[in-house]
């Protein structure tokens, strides 16, 4: 759910997105395979490396697998890493009608993916959008999360909470009117929605995906399921989290405050660790790559490495 700086007079002006990101060089692309699986007609790829338990791992706007280039080599030390492309990006299908990007929608991809590798459960780890799908997951399919690890994502009682009563949040969240109006994605373009990427060697490699992707299958996301105002409590009942729970989020993030993630531990029934991080923005695994990898490896194998 990625803020932008936009002057609505200059569709363009997506040049200017409000993002600095510090991203470390890309590690060992040559250890990854490609694949697909199908999640009823909607073919979804998927890259891995390693073996062990499955690690689900799903990117956010505008974005794609690669956002996890730097995590996904210590992981697959002890683990069988899988990063998705969400429909409509990259390489994944993109189908048509705001109706195929409903939450439900993107929950059943990811299912599909964990099915597709032969497991009965998966740690899921999602950030901004992946993380909307993480949070879902954990809700709609608990006997198949085995841990949840959320980037930058309040939980959805805590977006709504700050969307209602937070000033600050209903500023930040302004963007995601503009994108929630038909015609929205003719303003956008490959190179400015990579304008964010920092490291110089993956900015091409965005723009190549981007280039591959649908723009308004991208706004489809804010379309079918970013809160409209007027704002209001939530009355879908939402079952509570039965994992653990880690949540890292970058406090520089001008698109989604910190503040959403208060009180997240009334929506658990398990242990939940947060890590706020200073001087990292919305894109935390990649603004400081290494001390998310190592959070998450560690909070992953805490058990063996007492």
């Amino acid at each position: 759910m990625t803020r932008f700086c936009i002057d609505f007079s200059q569709p363009f002006a997506l040049l200017a997105m409000c993002l600095t990101v510090t991203a470390a060089s890309s590690q060992a692309d040559e250890l990854r395979e490609h694949g697909f699986a199908d999640s009823d007609g909607v073919r979804i790829h998927y890259v891995t490396a390693g073996e062990g338990p499955l690690v689900v791992m799903i990117h956010g706007f505008p974005d794609f697998w690669y956002t996890w280039r730097n995590q996904m080599p210590q992981l697959a030390k002890n683990f069988k890493v899988v990063a998705i492309d969400q429909r409509g990006y990259n390489q994944s299908d993109r189908p048509k009608g705001v109706e195929n990007y409903a939450a439900e929608k993107l929950v059943g991809d990811v299912q599909a993916v964990v099915q597709h590798h032969g497991a009965e459960k998966a740690i899921i780890v999602g950030h901004d959008w992946g993380g909307m799908v993480a949070w879902m997951f954990a809700m709609s399919h608990p006997e198949m999360t085995e841990r949840l690890v959320v980037l930058n994502l309040p939980h959805p009682v805590g977006m709504t909470r700050e969307l209602m009563h937070n000033p600050a949040q209903q500023a930040a969240s302004a963007y995601a009117r503009f994108f929630q109006q038909p015609d929205a994605y003719k303003t956008l373009n490959a190179q400015a929605l990579a304008v964010w990427v920092k490291d110089k060697a993956a900015q091409p490699k965005y723009i190549e995906a981007f280039e591959r992707s649908s723009f308004e299958s991208m706004l489809n996301y804010y379309k079918a399921n970013y809160p409209k105002p007027p704002f209001k409590e939530s009355q879908q009942n939402y079952s509570k989290i039965s994992c653990p729970v880690l949540i890292i989020h970058g406090l520089n993030d001008t698109a989604l405050m910190a503040a959403g993630h208060n009180s997240v531990w009334e929506q658990v029934d398990n242990e939940v660790t947060l890590l706020m991080v200073p001087n990292a923005g919305h894109f935390v695994q990649q603004d400081v790559s290494s001390k998310v990898t190592r959070t998450i490896d560690q909070w992953l194998r805490q058990d063996e490495l007492k």
